[in-house]
């Protein structure tokens, strides 16, 4: 009899974990405190910006680019599977990402060099972008690529079902309140759900679970609020200056943000974000001035220090796995980290190193 693994968060993350021990031939349930795949309660699966890229790798440490990295170099197959075998789309396109100036080139060019990522400067970009004299070149990566985040999770949930994976939606755990080993969680009302194995994958909801049982869990909401345009002329290509991002999709809509929040679990937007994102969008892009906003939203994100995820077994509670805290780069990580947490749950050899992703208990 197969092997039963309960995945708890049915996000981005916790979808490609399930994706993965499936592929192992486990028997999966998924526990989401909502829909999946929906515009629900600021999930950042949903309403994040879908570029496969961590923005400014070079920022971040080896540990974080090792996840980002396989992530990056996944999504072409992982979308044309799921496109393949559910008729359903995904959003993939290699856009490409233009980095406006300022940046630091000098460690941009040293990291791309060790990680063969394909580079040009650029001196002439994109006619719709309005840019003072600069110091600096920008600078041309043309092999990164974005995904839809609402089409790529509907395309997700719908493989998930046809591979008959148990999901049981707006159904709330109970946090867990005891040192022992985990054979059954209770939900809110009472029901008792039993499995081999859990896996938390609930985001920026993990610590309100975990709390008693991993109080050195360093993992809060963050929320980053998005606005959307349909201009008469998009960008060819995702634009990233100085922390805000444009992305344009296939089908001329034009996304721009993001903030970075520390407001609790408040999904809510607000006017003065609105009118400093549309400042932001329309000193890039002159034309954008006067357009309406089509929508505007947020949703909340894992922040962890240094956005680093945990990825372990719990040290002390038997049965329970975390695949958790993946901060602004979930969707890019969640390749490398479902493969990650499947081979541990399997035990089998890492593929890379996991010290990093320990679990915190100091």
């Amino acid at each position: 009899m197969s092997e039963h693994i309960v995945i708890v968060g049915g996000g981005i993350v916790g979808c490609m974990t399930a994706m993965a021990l499936v592929d192992q031939g486990k028997k999966i349930t998924i526990i989401e405190r909502n829909q999946i795949a929906s515009q629900t309660s600021g999930e950042s699966s949903w309403a994040g910006g879908g570029i496969v890229f961590p923005l400014l790798p070079w920022m971040y440490s080896d540990a974080v680019n090792n996840l980002t990295g396989y992530g990056a170099k996944s999504y072409r197959q992982i979308c044309g599977r799921l496109e393949s075998e559910t008729d359903l789309p995904t959003g993939f396109i290699n856009s490409g990402f233009l980095l406006l100036p300022p940046y630091d080139q000098t460690s941009a060019i040293e990291w791309c060099n060790n990680h063969q990522q394909k580079y040009e400067f650029m001196d002439e970009v994109d006619s719709q972008i309005s840019l003072s004299k600069m110091a600096q070149a920008s600078i041309w990566f043309p092999e990164v690529c974005q995904v839809r985040p609402p089409y790529f999770m509907k395309a997700l949930r719908q493989w998930l079902v046809n591979n008959e994976v148990t999901l049981m939606e707006n159904t709330e755990l109970t946090p867990l309140n005891e040192i022992k080993p985990l054979n059954v969680w209770k939900t809110l009302d009472g029901r008792e759900i039993k499995a081999d194995k859990f896996v938390v994958t609930s985001g920026a909801w993990s610590f309100q679970l975990l709390k008693s049982v991993a109080e050195k869990l360093k993992i809060k909401p963050m929320r980053g609020q998005i606005l959307l345009y349909k201009p008469a002329q998009n960008l060819k290509h995702i634009v990233y200056r100085d922390g805000f991002y444009m992305i344009p999709r296939d089908d001329g809509h034009l996304l721009v943000g993001s903030t970075l929040e520390d407001v609790g679990f408040d999904a809510s937007v607000t006017e003065s974000v609105k009118t400093e994102l549309m400042a932001k969008a329309e000193a890039i892009m002159p034309a954008l001035k006067g357009l309406p906003i089509i929508k505007h939203w947020s949703g909340l994100r894992p922040g962890t220090p240094e956005n680093l995820p945990t990825i372990a077994a719990h040290p002390y509670v038997q049965n329970l796995y975390l695949n958790t805290g993946h901060f602004r780069y979930g969707l890019t990580m969640a390749p490398a980290s479902a493969r990650l947490i499947s081979e541990l749950i399997s035990g089998q050899a890492p593929f890379i190193d996991v010290q990093p992703f320990g679990f915190a208990i100091d």
